[in-house]
């Protein structure tokens, strides 16, 4: 099931054959540094089936696979998750390290963000990047994104973004 497409890209749901990418994902240090801890083959896999389960028809909620159209290539993974309770939404992604500097996380980003708008009645949604992560940040700010204050998760510091639905000009 393709939830949104871009030129380059679609975005669907994953399966269970994912494993294999998903691990390259997830246990590979560089690509995860800025998000969580690196996984082992083995929590990675539980992670990938925890993420499936999560899948409601309807619903935008989930990690989902980032895929190349011209070769179907797996290349990445692309979310929407609660940022706190049940409101407010975040969008967050992670790229194969082959893949970075090709303009993809921007061209997900806005294609997400429409599709998040198209598909819920939410007024934003939300991004966050560690203060350290300057690339990340760009693609938020160059996606439409403000800066909002800083604040901490897990006791890490983070910045925190807002895309408006209607921005007041």
């Amino acid at each position: 099931m393709i939830l949104f497409e871009t030129e380059r890209l679609y975005v669907r749901r994953y399966r269970s054959d994912d494993e294999e990418s998903f691990f390259r994902i997830n246990g590979d240090e560089e690509v995860v540094r800025f998000i969580r801890p690196v996984k082992s083959r083995t929590e990675s896999n539980a992670f990938l089936h925890e993420n499936i389960k999560v899948y409601k028809e309807g619903s935008v909620i989930g990690r989902f696979a980032a895929c190349e159209k011209r070769t179907d290539k797996l290349i990445g993974t692309f979310s929407f998750l609660y940022l706190s309770g049940e409101t407010d939404f975040h969008l967050g992604y992670a790229l194969l390290r082959e893949e970075w500097g090709k303009g993809y996380a921007t061209e997900l980003t806005k294609q997400g963000i429409a599709y998040f708008f198209e598909k819920t009645a939410h007024g934003g949604v939300y991004a966050i990047t560690a203060t350290e992560n300057s690339a990340s940040q760009n693609v938020l700010l160059k996606s439409g994104f403000i800066k909002k204050e800083p604040t901490e998760n897990y006791g890490k510091a983070i910045d925190l973004f807002y895309k408006e639905r209607n921005p007041k000009v």
